[in-house]
């Protein structure tokens, strides 16, 4: 079944790089990204495994854990994040599931629930709608559901955007405009009344529509 944003990301236990974890305890009071790969020595993926790694600092800033995921077994990673590391300069540095029973791609939805088999014998191609991610709140909903082209690498810049928005809209009641970037303006949110507005923002708002209210970002 579709996974939707909002809902309760599935909780699973699975064997990772750094040992076996229980997905909602690994995130604990944090946020979280998991982000999926059809199959190890993947050419795109292996330039994204890369690029997570060295802008991990930069998730861990914003109290954001990184887990990967790739349909083979877990022993099969340690071969692939050495030429990760050879590509890219960087190996990774947070745990990579392995779903070799397919059990996370099923309880995602990115695959079906039938698919079943030997993953080493399956192609990138037969898995290529695991090329997903999924941000998950504190409250570890979904709040974000990103789905890729086996051709195209992933912006986790943009990742980062994101979750940038997610934590301020979380805390404050704004909502953030087209192409946003941490320290830009930002929109008040439509639930909020005029009244509320001013308590909430005493120094005003500009408002070339009555319903676009637009003040600086709150700190």
């Amino acid at each position: 079944m579709a996974l939707h944003l909002g809902e309760t990301a599935p909780d699973f236990t699975a064997e990772t790089t750094e040992g076996p974890i229980r997905f909602h305890d690994w995130i604990g009071d944090g946020w979280a990204v998991l982000f999926s790969h059809p199959r190890n020595y993947t050419p795109v993926c292996t330039t994204e495994l890369g690029y997570m790694a060295s802008i991990k600092h930069e998730f861990d800033r914003r109290n954001v854990k990184i887990v990967g995921l790739s349909v083979d077994p877990v022993a099969n990673h340690d071969g692939w994040s050495r030429d990760i590391a050879e590509v890219t300069g960087h190996a990774p540095n947070y745990p990579i599931i392995g779903d070799a029973d397919f059990a996370v791609s099923k309880l995602y939805g990115m695959l079906p629930a039938a698919t079943s088999g030997d993953p080493l014998v399956r192609t990138p191609a037969d898995n290529q709608t695991v090329r997903n991610v999924f941000v998950i709140g504190p409250d570890k909903k979904v709040k974000l559901i990103l789905v890729y082209p086996m051709t195209t690498g992933r912006n986790f810049d943009e990742v980062l955007r994101v979750i940038d928005s997610l934590q301020l809209t979380a805390n404050h009641k704004v909502s953030t405009p087209v192409n946003w970037q941490d320290g830009d303006d930002v929109i008040i949110a439509g639930s909020v009344t005029d009244d509320a507005a001013r308590e909430l923002f005493p120094d005003g708002w500009r408002s070339p529509k009555p319903y676009l209210r637009i003040v600086p970002q709150p700190r």
